[in-house]
């Protein structure tokens, strides 16, 4: 199940705070769509420490990242 998580109007740390604490609460077979202004770099070498997969699309201003765990 994917579960969205908008964080395109929040400033930072707090985006970066939000998408750590969601993908700490993922369950078994579970992604993160997370939704952003901005393209997330220093969240990319966090992810890819935790063992996690992503992909990133959209354009300037809106983009769609979305998360799944080690093994999926």
């Amino acid at each position: 199940m994917d579960r969205v998580l908008d964080v395109s109007q929040l400033e930072p740390p707090e985006p970066l705070e939000r998408i750590l604490d969601a993908l700490a609460d993922l369950g078994p077979g579970d992604r993160l769509s997370v939704i952003h202004r901005r393209v997330p770099f220093p969240l990319y070498d966090m992810l890819r420490g935790m063992g996690h997969r992503w992909e990133t699309t959209g354009e300037e201003g809106r983009y769609r990242i979305l998360v799944w765990p080690p093994g999926e």
